[in-house]
């Protein structure tokens, strides 16, 4: 599983946002709300939603457990800000480089993904996580969290390790 990296521009999203931590997830809720609302959202770019994390500045992804706090956000892209639900926030997704991976498979299975973009590529490549925000494109191939041939495109922030 090889990444592409790419430069993507910064976009305007709204959305909804919790913090949390793994061992205790109201993620599901989030998106409960957050599908009940997105037609509310005024300006809206049709197709794909944004799953971000938000991790602390200058967090380490080495450091991850179940029990790290971050913030997690359910968001769609709009091409201005504008009247949205009550609740819902103005999100600047800010652009620079990032590591583009395809996680095919259940939710569940995410785990491995993971384990691999941050234990196996990023330590032999020739990048280190920036601190902006991680998000993931759930598109026209993404079927739902359990649904063993959904896709999801994950991207990861990046900067060039120092020499």
């Amino acid at each position: 599983m090889q990444p592409t990296i790419i430069t993507i521009p910064s976009k305007k999203l709204v959305g909804l946002s919790i913090k949390g931590k793994i061992s205790f997830d109201d993620t599901k809720a989030m998106w409960q709300r957050f599908q009940k609302g997105k037609k509310e959202i005024e300006n809206r770019v049709e197709g794909e939603l944004h799953s971000m994390q938000i991790y602390p500045k200058g967090f380490k992804m080495e450091e991850f457990t179940e029990d790290t706090q971050f913030e997690r956000r359910a968001a769609v892209e709009v091409s201005t800000f504008g009247a949205k639900p009550e609740g819902f926030e103005d999100f600047e997704l800010a652009g620079g480089l990032y590591a583009k991976f395809i996680h095919k498979g259940p939710v569940r299975a995410f785990i491995e993904t993971s384990n691999y973009i941050f234990k196996e590529w990023l330590p032999q490549s020739d990048y280190r996580v920036d601190d902006r925000a991680h998000f993931e494109i759930l598109g026209a191939k993404y079927l739902g969290p359990e649904h063993p041939d959904s896709e999801e495109e994950i991207f990861i922030p990046l900067k060039i390790k120092a020499s």
